[in-house]
């Protein structure tokens, strides 16, 4: 098992260093990472929390998952792997007014 858990549906006011606060009750957190909007700065709801050991991580998916923290029910599970998905470019080179199809002929 790995030991770096995905964390959903979190506060938008949780920090970094609150959910380290917490997660440290199921063992030592290496580390915490937040997502938030590149645009706006502000937080999307999860994150990322790395345990020490894969004991750990069990643990604090024992412990935390489905529980309230900060006054919303949280999501802990094992992280998946970051799937790499093709960017679809084409859609740029269209013009404004629905491009890519036939002109009208009059």
């Amino acid at each position: 098992m790995e030991n770096k858990l995905y964390v959903g549906n979190l506060p938008y006011a949780a920090s970094e260093e609150d959910i380290k606060n917490h997660f440290s009750q199921a063992g030592t957190v290496t580390s915490v990472a937040l997502i938030t909007d590149r645009a706006s700065g502000r937080a999307k709801g999860f994150g990322f929390v790395e345990m020490s050991t894969a004991e750990e991580a069990q643990k604090a998916i024992s412990m935390f998952n489905g529980l309230e923290f900060m006054g919303r029910a949280i999501t802990v599970n094992v992280a998946k792997p970051r799937e790499d998905k093709p960017r679809n470019f084409g859609d740029r080179n269209r013009s404004r007014n629905g491009g890519g199809g036939e002109r009208n002929r009059y």
